[in-house]
């Protein structure tokens, strides 16, 4: 049984509005080649692969199947994870911990230029009761920012501001789909989508894909000088009735974010972290996620995120990458704040790196109204 988990290689391909131009088994390994490159290995060299993709964007059921050539599946091991790409960095662990493979390649990807995200995004609502609504997860993120907003005071005004964070550190990031120079006016003047979330409070159409490789410490110390440890991880469901759920807080995340930071031996999370990448897709979702991961207590996520503790130099540089706000397809979401959090504590972020980071968070959400939370913590120590 392993003893630790690395993560010894990533990469990310530029997103994109629409990579019409290829395949999704060709826009998976253009990540893929990079993370074999950087390694040293090819594919007969690892044991397992992990893919992240979704049936209803593939356009295809099993849609992994189109996969097994660029991950090297024939004669050999595959998984598939639905939704969040960090969920597929949680199996790979698993595979590596339980013994039962050393090497494990991991791959996220999707194209939303090609479906209608609204329609698939209705299939998730419960068939008999809810999906006659016409609901998709920004009609029921709209609930969510009200609810929200209104019991705790959060303004637009501060979830703006997370928006032009968010887009202004994006111009650090060459992977990043719109980067943006813009004001809290611009936020709040924009076209809107479904109160009260406007078109710059949500994320773009976004296709594009991300690779790992995660190894055991002993083939690590081989493959890198740099591996990156896995030191806390856990996720956890909220129920999927959203007349269930007091929507203005997210016990979900606040559960597994506190299962991995007690894996990984943090009480104060935001004295103890030294880089935080969290996956929001909508503004108001910022300040919810920040109390849900203990870096604030409840309704107080809106003055966090007034202060300069989010900011490149702040005590808690959050999404110095820009994250998902600019453009990340949701299924590689999560995957990519890995990656980025990689970046971090490798110290090979570029313009974007925060200086002296060893401690790292990255976080991934999927289903209506973050109904499942996951949280990574990660080292370089």
């Amino acid at each position: 049984m392993a003893e630790r988990v690395a993560i010894v290689a990533v990469a990310q391909t530029k997103y994109h509005p629409n990579r019409a131009d290829v395949s999704e088994e060709e826009l998976a390994y253009e990540a893929i080649k990079q993370v074999l490159e950087e390694s040293g290995l090819t594919l007969s060299d690892t044991d397992s692969a992990i893919t992240c993709c979704q049936d209803a964007y593939d356009g295809r059921t099993i849609a992994s199947l189109s996969l097994q050539r660029v991950v090297g599946a024939h004669f050999s091991h595959e998984l598939t994870v639905a939704e969040d790409g960090i969920n597929a960095a949680y199996v790979a662990m698993a595979e590596i911990l339980c013994g039962r493979f050393e090497t494990v390649l991991l791959v996220s990807h999707m194209k939303e230029s090609q479906a209608e995200k609204s329609v698939i995004e209705n299939c998730a609502f419960d068939a008999i009761l809810m999906r006659q609504l016409g609901l998709d997860y920004t009609s029921a993120a709209a609930l969510q920012a009200k609810r929200y907003m209104d019991r705790y005071d959060i303004t637009p005004e501060q979830c703006a501001k997370a928006v032009v964070r968010n887009r202004r550190n994006a111009r650090n990031n060459p992977f990043a789909q719109e980067p943006m120079d813009i004001t809290v006016d611009d936020v709040i003047g924009s076209m809107m989508l479904a109160s009260p979330i406007r078109l710059l409070d949500a994320k773009p159409i976004s296709d594009g894909s991300c690779a790992m490789i995660m190894t055991t410490e002993e083939k690590a110390k081989k493959l890198t000088k740099k591996p990156v440890w896995i030191a806390g991880v856990s996720n956890c469901y909220e129920t999927h009735y959203l007349g269930d759920r007091e929507l203005a807080d997210c016990d979900a995340l606040v559960k597994a974010a506190k299962k991995a930071y007690s894996m990984a031996g943090i009480n104060d999370p935001l004295s103890q972290i030294d880089v935080a990448e969290i996956s929001t897709e909508y503004s108001y979702q910022e300040p919810l996620w920040l109390e849900g991961l203990g870096f604030c207590g409840r309704g107080e996520g809106g003055k966090l995120v007034d202060s300069i503790t989010l900011e490149m130099g702040g005590q808690l540089p959050v999404n110095p990458s820009g994250g998902v706000l600019p453009g990340n397809p949701n299924g590689v979401a999560g995957m990519a704040r890995i990656a980025e959090s990689v970046l971090q504590l490798r110290g090979e972020a570029g313009a974007r790196q925060v200086d002296g980071a060893k401690v790292a968070l990255a976080h991934g959400y999927t289903g209506i109204c973050g109904q499942h939370q996951a949280v990574m913590i990660l080292s370089n120590m």
